[in-house]
């Protein structure tokens, strides 16, 4: 979690000036979570690759995010009105669309540099449950200041718990102690910490905003934070903010200064500061930049996409029926499987419809409960399938595509004869093999070749019958790696060396375990991209019994450029749903698809032969994790 954090001290001064803890907090809240930086330094990569893709100035579509308002307060006037908040939501609005009334103030030396941001704010109307809100919560609190401990930010210490933050962002609003004006975290930090804090006074422009921070811009700059932007002086003497139109300057600025001022040699026209990335007093800051605009953009594609397609601005209609969701399907065999959602409030009965993956008829049918078993499916083969709620008031709509897979037929081994390493098989790497563990001696030798470019290796055995184990030898018939996890878990060993040549596999019963029956699937890849752990470690020699890796990998789109249909590929390390979005070049959601990924490799079929000619993203994201591959529309 990266947290800055405003400071309002008294002074001898006729008023009170802003003033910044940001490192020495950030430090500490590093010293406490050592993955932080790692997870920034990344975000910082993807900031910039999204920003040098030009995406930013394609004219984006207005992004609108559902605010929850949090009023913590131990007395009534720290209860401010649905006024002053609505006030906050009104300035919040004008600032990021650049139709703020001061913005004519910005001196013409910087008037070309200032953005529309295209963000907009609104009040929640719909809850996390679906219901209705005005997307306000009042939490009456016995505890009489807050510091920048997040205690706020939770109903067990006197605060208010987040809201979902995939969907909103999280205002809280309350009396803080220690002169302290606000603080935000940065995009990377924990989820039930995440959003933004305000000193009561501090908030909008009526109630008990108090001068000099009565025009709302304390909202303005910790939002900025919110969406990656730094203090406009780089936190350091002459330091650099991440973007490229904000001029460096010395420090922060404080009151009102007089234009130009100039530091750090950056004259004529010297600081901005007129940014809301500053510290100058409310009424003197009036204007973000166009390389401002496009980090926080990046953001909002970014690590807070999710927001993108947040429904907590759409009230709910009276009379209707909701959407079910938690899809997935077990008791999956050769030719059935079973279908299971979740309860949809007020619902009598749900419609299901599914079909091959691709085909182009559904096949239809009710049920009453809260499953739907399915027979007489095709073996080996993929399906989607669709959920609708039926209430007494209303029909609801089709819940997003889910897919799952039957299971193929037993399956004949093509390469028996290789049980022992002078008669190993010889294999293509990044390539589906699937075989046979066909007694308790039977043992499986392969032998496959790395050429210079592609020498980092990914060995993956899943689909498996029983109990089996993975070893990796050289040329030499060295064992260099092993993975021998317990049951039919999936086997992985991942490799990154620089060694181009020959190497050994070999695939074994534990304890003589073996099926007559079914296969096995065997993939080496091989790649000049170092392949990685859930945690971003990396599997290296002797690395036994491997944890499975936790982040999605190998994904391939094909072909590319498609037609009517693209083929998706992933490696995923345990069974769970994930979501496939396809956008477009504006960053606008076309399509959402969930699938329930099985342990190991996958493969779906995504139908796009409704899409124009162009290039699309397709987002991949499961958890906290997500992956975006392009492709290209070619009818």
């Amino acid at each position: 979690m990266a947290v800055l954090a405003l400071f309002l001290y008294g002074s001898s001064q006729a008023q009170q000036v802003r003033n910044c803890g940001t490192m020495p907090h950030l430090h500490d809240l590093e010293q406490a979570d050592p993955g932080l930086s790692a997870r920034m330094q990344a975000i910082e990569r993807e900031t910039d690759q999204w920003i040098q893709s030009g995406t930013a100035n394609k004219g984006a579509v207005v992004v609108t995010i559902p605010v929850v308002v949090h009023v913590v307060y131990n007395n009534s006037t720290q209860n401010i009105s649905d006024a002053q908040i609505n006030s906050q939501i009104n300035i919040l609005n004008q600032d990021f669309r650049k139709t703020n009334s001061d913005i004519s103030l910005v001196p013409a030396v910087f008037s070309s540099l200032t953005a529309d941001c295209e963000i907009q704010f609104c009040l929640a109307q719909r809850d996390p449950n679906g219901n209705a809100t005005n997307g306000i919560v009042r939490r009456s609190t016995t505890v009489t200041s807050f510091s920048s401990n997040d205690n706020i930010k939770f109903y067990s210490s006197g605060g208010s718990d987040a809201w979902p933050v995939s969907s909103y962002l999280n205002i809280w609003v309350g009396n803080l102690g220690g002169g302290l004006l606000g603080y935000a975290q940065f995009p990377g930090g924990p989820a039930a910490t995440d959003g933004i804090v305000i000193l009561h006074s501090a908030f909008g422009n009526t109630g008990t905003a108090a001068a000099p921070f009565n025009k709302g811009r304390t909202a303005t700059h910790e939002i900025g934070h919110w969406l990656n932007l730094r203090h406009i002086w780089g936190d350091a003497n002459c330091g650099n903010d991440q973007v490229s139109d904000t001029p460096t300057q010395q420090t922060a600025n404080y009151g009102c200064p007089a234009f130009p001022r100039i530091t750090c040699s950056n004259g004529p026209n010297g600081d901005m500061f007129m940014n809301y990335m500053d510290y100058t007093d409310d009424a003197c800051m009036y204007m973000f930049s166009n390389g401002q605009k496009a980090r926080m953009l990046a953001s909002l594609n970014g690590t807070r996409a999710s927001l993108l397609t947040s429904n907590g601005c759409i009230p709910p209609v009276a009379g209707t029926c909701g959407t079910p969701s938690g899809l997935n399907a077990t008791n999956i065999t050769t030719t059935s499987a079973t279908l299971n959602w979740l309860p949809v409030n007020g619902a009598i009965s749900y419609n299901v419809q599914y079909r091959l993956l691709g085909s182009g008829t559904w096949t239809n049918t009710v049920s009453t409960t809260l499953s739907l078993s399915l027979t007489g499916l095709s073996s080996g083969n993929s399906y989607e399938y669709q959920v609708q709620a039926v209430c007494s008031s209303a029909t609801g709509s089709f819940s997003s595509v889910a897919t799952f897979s039957t299971n193929a037929p037993n399956c004949s081994d093509t390469y028996e004869g290789n049980n022992s390493k002078a008669k190993a098989t010889i294999i293509p790497v990044n390539t589906n093999v699937t075989a046979k563990i066909g007694s308790a001696t039977d043992k499986d030798w392969f032998k496959f070749t790395t050429l210079a470019g592609a020498t980092n290796l990914k060995v993956v055995l899943d689909q498996l019958p029983a109990d089996y184990d993975l070893k990796l030898y050289n040329a030499n018939g060295n064992q260099i790696a092993v993975s021998q996890l317990g049951g039919t878990s999936t086997e992985t060993i991942i490799r990154n060396t620089s060694t181009a040549g020959n190497y050994f596999v070999q695939v074994l019963g534990y304890n003589g375990a073996f099926s007559k029956t079914s296969c096995y699937r065997l993939r080496i890849n091989a790649s000049g991209t170092s392949f990685r752990s859930g945690m971003g470690t990396e599997y290296t020699e002797g690395n036994i019994n491997a944890e499975k890796a936790e982040s999605m990998d190998e994904i391939q789109l094909y072909p590319n450029p498609a037609g009517d249909f693209i083929n998706l590929s992933f490696f995923h390390p345990e069974e769970g749903t994930v979501v496939a979005e396809i956008i477009d070049i504006l960053g606008k959601t076309i399509s959402s698809h969930s699938i329930n990924a099985a342990e190991g490799f996958n493969r779906a079929e995504l139908n796009v032969s409704g899409l124009n000619n162009g290039i699309y993203f397709l987002r991949l994201q499961q958890g906290e994790d997500t992956a975006v591959r392009k492709f290209i529309v070619k009818h």
